[in-house]
C-alpha cells in the first residue's frame, strides 16, 4: 500500500474531526501541566489544514509543506511550531514523490523526531511528544502491511504514555511542575496518541 494525495486528504479529514472532538479534553489535560490551550492549537491548526486540503498538490513533499504552513498560521504555540518542524522535515525528504510506500513511515517519523528534538533543544526521556514519536518509529520499522502498521502505531503511542506516566517531566513548560507531573500524562503525548488513532482509523 502507498500513501498518495488522496490518502493524505482522507487522513486530514479524519484528523480534523478528531481534534474537534478532543478540543475540551486536550485543553483540560494541558491546563494541568501547561497553558490549557492545546485543544485550541490543534483544532485551529487542523481547521486551516483541512481548508487547504482540496488544493494540495500531487507532490507529497509540497503537500506536507503546505500543511505545515497552514498549521502555523493558526497559532504561535511551541507545540504547533514543533509539529510544523516535523512536517517540514518529512516534506524535504519526499519532495518530488507522488506516492510513499508505507515502509517509509518509520524513517520519516525518525526524521520528524530528530528535527523536532533539534528545534526544541530536547532529548528523549523527558516525557514529551518526542518519546511518542520515538516509540512510533521503533514499532513501525520494517512493517509493510497497512493493518499491522496501524495496530503497531496505535499500540506504540499508548505504550509510550504508559512508560512515561510515572516519570517527572524534565522538558518544556511541564518541567516547572516537577514531582507533581508524576502520575500524569504529558499533554503533547496525549495529542499525538489521538493523532495516531485518527490516522489509523482508515
Amino acid at each position: 500500500m502507498s500513501i498518495t494525495k488522496a490518502t493524505m486528504q482522507a487522513g486530514i479529514k479524519r484528523l480534523a474531526m478528531a481534534m474537534e472532538h478532543d478540543f475540551e479534553m486536550l485543553n483540560t489535560i494541558d491546563g494541568a501541566l501547561g497553558d490549557g490551550d492545546l485543544g485550541v492549537t490543534m483544532t485551529r491548526g487542523m481547521r486551516l489544514v483541512a481548508q487547504a486540503s482540496d488544493q494540495l498538490p500531487d507532490d507529497l513533499g509540497m503537500a506536507l509543506l503546505a500543511c505545515a504552513q497552514a498549521f502555523t498560521k493558526s497559532s504561535g504555540s511551541s507545540y504547533g511550531t514543533l509539529m510544523a518542524t516535523g512536517l517540514m522535515a518529512m516534506a524535504k525528504e519526499v519532495k518530488g514523490q507522488t506516492s510513499i510506500d508505507i515502509s517509509q513511515i518509520s524513517p520519516l517519523v525518525a526524521l520528524a523526531r530528530d528535527a523536532m528534538m533539534k528545534r526544541g533543544k530536547a532529548e528523549l526521556g523527558g516525557k514529551t511528544v518526542l518519546d511518542s514519536l520515538d516509540a512510533l518509529c521503533q514499532a513501525t520499522k520494517g512493517i509493510n502491511d497497512p493493518d499491522e502498521l496501524a495496530k503497531a502505531a496505535v499500540n506504540s503511542v499508548q505504550q509510550a504514555l504508559d512508560d512515561m506516566r510515572d516519570k517527572p517531566a524534565t522538558i518544556g513548560r511541564a518541567r516547572i511542575f516537577a514531582q507533581k507531573s508524576i502520575g500524569m500524562d504529558d499533554p503533547g503525548m496525549v495529542a499525538m496518541q489521538q493523532i495516531i488513532i485518527a490516522l489509523a482509523d482508515r
